[in-house]
C-alpha cells in the first residue's frame, strides 16, 4: 500500500471536532453558485440521491438538497453536524445528517452522485473508494470539490506566516487526483472551474477563517503563536482594506469521475 502524505493522519483530521474550528468554519468563503449547477448537471440516474462525505456544516449538502430527492450528509464531527442543522436549509426534510466515519457508517444506496468538499484527502482511500463503487448508480459520478481563493496581493507574506505558525510542520504538498489515480481508485471523467466570485469580508472574519483549518486550530496552537499569527495577518491586509473590510475572490473547482476497485495481486 502506498503511503499517504505525512500530515494526513487521523489525529489531524480529528481537529475538525475542535470547537474553535467549528465556530469559525462559517467564515470560509462561500462556494460560487455555479458550483452547484455543475454538480446537479452530473446527476443522470434515478433515484436523484446524493451522498455528501466529510460534509462538515453542509456547505455542499445544504445547497443541493432543494434540487434532488435526498441528500445523506456524513461527517465524523457531531459538533459540525449540530452547527450545520442551525444554518439555512440545515433542517430541510430531505437532508439526512449522519454522524460517523464514512469508512464504516451505515449507508442507504444507491446514490447518483457522491460529493466531497475539501475533505477527501483525510479519508482512508483504499477503504472508501471500493465502498463508493458499491453504492453508486451505474452512471453515477463522484465529484471532488474545492473552493480556491484567488491569490490576494499579500499572498507571499501570508504563505510565510502560515509556514511559520502551522502546527503541521510535516506538511507535504500533493495532488489528490494524482494520488488516487496512481492507486487505481479513481477514473477521472471531467473537470470544471467556475468563474471567480467576489466577496467582501471583515478583517476580523478573515483572520478567524484561518483558524477553521486543522493546521491552525486554536486548541493546538500556543496562545502566543496564535496572537502573533493574527497580528501578522492584520498587518498584511489593513493597508489594503476599506473601513475594516477586504475583497476576496473565490473559484469553485470540481473534478469528477468513477470510483474504482483496484485489482488484487
Amino acid at each position: 500500500m502506498l503511503p499517504k502524505p505525512a500530515h494526513l493522519t487521523a489525529e489531524n483530521a480529528a481537529r475538525f471536532e475542535d470547537s474553535s474550528v467549528v465556530e469559525r468554519y462559517a467564515f470560509r468563503l462561500p462556494y460560487p453558485s455555479e458550483t452547484f449547477d455543475i454538480l446537479i448537471g452530473l446527476i443522470t440516474d434515478e433515484p436523484r440521491a446524493v451522498l455528501d462525505v466529510g460534509a462538515g456544516t453542509g456547505d455542499i449538502a445544504r445547497n443541493l438538497v432543494t434540487r434532488v430527492e435526498r441528500v445523506d450528509a456524513v461527517d465524523r464531527s457531531e459538533a459540525m453536524i449540530r452547527k450545520g442543522k442551525t444554518l439555512p436549509q440545515g433542517d430541510h426534510p430531505r437532508l439526512y445528517w449522519m454522524s460517523g466515519e464514512i469508512e464504516q457508517v451505515m449507508l442507504y444506496p444507491p446514490y447518483a452522485l457522491i460529493t466531497a468538499g475539501e475533505s477527501m484527502h483525510w479519508m482512508n482511500w483504499e477503504v472508501v473508494f471500493p465502498r463508493f463503487h458499491d453504492v453508486i448508480t451505474a452512471h453515477g459520478q463522484i465529484a471532488i470539490v474545492y473552493r480556491d481563493e484567488v491569490p490576494p496581493p499579500w499572498e507571499d507574506g501570508l504563505s510565510q506566516l502560515i509556514r511559520r505558525y502551522s502546527t503541521m510542520q510535516n506538511y507535504q504538498p500533493f495532488d489528490l487526483i494524482e494520488e488516487l489515480e496512481k492507486r487505481h481508485l479513481f477514473q477521472k471523467s471531467g473537470e470544471h472551474m467556475t468563474a471567480p466570485v467576489t466577496s467582501t469580508i471583515s478583517i476580523e472574519h478573515y483572520i478567524a477563517s484561518f483558524h477553521s483549518r486543522s493546521s491552525l486550530s486554536l486548541e493546538h496552537m500556543h496562545p502566543a503563536d496564535a496572537a502573533a499569527f493574527d497580528a501578522g495577518v492584520r498587518e498584511l491586509v489593513e493597508p489594503l482594506s476599506d473601513e475594516g473590510h477586504i475583497q476576496l475572490q473565490c473559484i469553485g473547482s470540481i473534478v469528477w469521475g468513477r470510483p474504482l476497485v483496484p485489482e488484487k495481486g
